[in-house]
């Protein structure tokens, strides 16, 4: 299989090398730009990019001019990056069609574990059918979980709630995204089905069910 190309754009060279550096350990193909207008040059050239991890504040064309010009022509997923993690730039970003919002400073091993998992989301990237993680197998064709060789019995729900842990793991996800993404749709009332469902899994796993992080203000997390 070809490696997925991805393009960063930073007017900051030391931060274009430790992403691009992170990205190709991980077997991804990287372009770089260092403003707006090589960016797009790039983008209109390109015709495969996977996706774009694209810096709010550059000189000239701005990853937010960026952002817009390129939304009017694609739906390729784009993860922003900002020195300035304010609620309005983040809400200004997911209006622009942002995918994911990134501030500086950040995990390099973080964002390409976002990168992975945007990929996954659009379809860009195989999902694998059978994943491991910290003792525990899934397979996600037979719909069947053992830890260390001995099965264990999951409802759908549960099952589906596992396998998005597991293939994010180490991220930070919110009630509302873990609702939107296992549950599939907006969810308007209070949370308490994932508190449900998370404290069901955790007994489920047994030991291993503390991998399951609690995140408080935000959700949980699967750490191994």
């Amino acid at each position: 299989m070809d490696k997925l190309k991805i393009l960063v754009v930073d007017d900051e060279s030391r931060m274009r090398k430790l992403v691009s550096d992170f990205l190709i350990r991980s077997n991804f193909e990287v372009l770089e730009a260092e403003n707006g207008e090589q960016a797009l040059d790039i983008f209109y050239t390109e015709k495969d990019l996977a996706l774009l991890i694209l810096d709010v504040m550059m000189p000239g064309v701005d990853g937010w001019q960026v952002c817009k010009e390129i939304r009017t022509n694609s739906k390729v997923p784009i993860i922003m990056l900002t020195a300035r993690g304010t609620e309005q730039d983040e809400l200004q970003g997911f209006e622009l069609g942002v995918d994911e919002y990134i501030s500086k400073p950040f995990s390099p091993k973080i964002l390409v574990a976002r990168v992975e998992a945007l990929l996954r989301r659009s379809g860009r990237m195989d999902k694998e059918e059978i994943i491991r993680c910290g003792g525990i197998e899934l397979d996600k064709a037979a719909h069947r979980v053992t830890i260390d060789g001995q099965e264990v019995e999951l409802s759908f729900k549960e099952f589906e709630l596992l396998t998005y842990f597991i293939e994010n793991k180490g991220l930070a996800l919110s009630r509302e995204k873990i609702l939107n993404s296992v549950w599939n749709y907006d969810y308007f009332g209070d949370a308490r089905t994932i508190d449900t469902h998370v404290k069901k899994l955790r007994s489920k796993l047994g030991e291993k069910g503390d991998m399951i992080k609690t995140v408080w203000g935000i959700g949980y997390k699967l750490e191994t």
